[in-house]
């Protein structure tokens, strides 16, 4: 369904959705969708970060714990 839009198609949508919402009210959303997801990139990283240090502290090295049997099978 959504194959046979095409550039004219995506234009007029464009032009149908600044109309009914207006400028400010898109600029400001997209500012906002800008934010959420540079929060959402922080969130990733801190928590990441948070559990590396936490690893390095208690000294946990990852290890393969799969049992010998399925090793073999594999």
């Amino acid at each position: 369904m959504l194959n046979n839009i095409g550039p004219a198609g995506l234009i007029i949508i464009a032009v149908v959705v600044l109309v009914l919402f207006g400028r400010g009210k898109i600029s400001s959303l997209m500012g906002e969708v800008g934010k959420g997801i540079t929060a959402f990139k922080k969130g990733v990283k801190d928590t990441t970060e948070e559990i590396e240090d936490q690893t390095r502290e208690n000294g946990e090295i990852a290890r393969d714990v799969t049992p010998k049997e399925e090793k073999d099978r594999v």
